[in-house]
């Protein structure tokens, strides 16, 4: 037996359900996803709050066309509790750690609209490694094994792609400034948006 909660259909629920449909043409008859209505509430007073700066967005997700597309049919809730992870989030109600995916182009988006501009869209591992993560392994004292293994193993974690490297995604955004970012000079993925 498997619980499941529905969430009352609001009138920003179904203006965002009709846009995504707009977009990525008819769902098939049962897709379930998240919409994040606060994502977009939440930018904007980011963006008041300032007034030259960078930002970044450092989560797991993907661009929209990933994140609705048709395969991902179950959407992309995920709960941990003690590291591990499932879907079930009635199993350990108050004790787990419940989340899902970001839209980065929805980010984006907004942002945009709310005067950011943006500074680059990549992954975790291109953003380190553009950032000079490598060069804590090459300034590592290899005769320190330990802590040569263990830096080792936090930067294969950080930027291996079936680990964080692919999967976490780095948004950044420009306000009041012309910069470069360094991290997406490896490579920027702004098309994907």
């Amino acid at each position: 037996l498997k619980a499941s909660y529905r969430e009352p259909v609001t009138p920003g629920l179904e203006r965002a359900a009709k846009q995504l449909q707009a977009q990525y043409g008819p769902f098939k008859s049962i897709y379930h996803s998240e919409v994040n209505l606060r994502q977009s509430a939440w930018i904007k007073s980011l963006a008041n709050a300032v007034t030259q700066g960078v930002v970044l967005l450092i989560d797991y997700g993907y661009s929209s066309a990933e994140y609705y597309h048709p395969q991902r049919d179950q959407g992309t809730l995920m709960c941990h509790f003690r590291h591990r992870a499932h879907s079930d989030p009635f199993r350990w109600v108050g004790i787990q750690d419940i989340t899902c995916q970001v839209d980065f182009t929805a980010a984006a988006k907004v942002a945009v609209e709310s005067g950011f501009s943006l500074g680059g869209y990549t992954t975790q591992a291109h953003f380190l490694l553009a950032n000079g993560l490598d060069s804590l392994l090459a300034d590592s004292d290899p005769e320190d094994v330990a802590r040569h293994m263990s830096l080792m193993q936090g930067v294969k974690r950080l930027t291996l792609p079936a680990e964080m490297g692919e999967r976490f995604k780095v948004l950044g955004l420009l306000k009041g400034l012309q910069l470069n970012l360094q991290g997406f000079s490896m490579r920027d993925m702004c098309e994907r948006l």
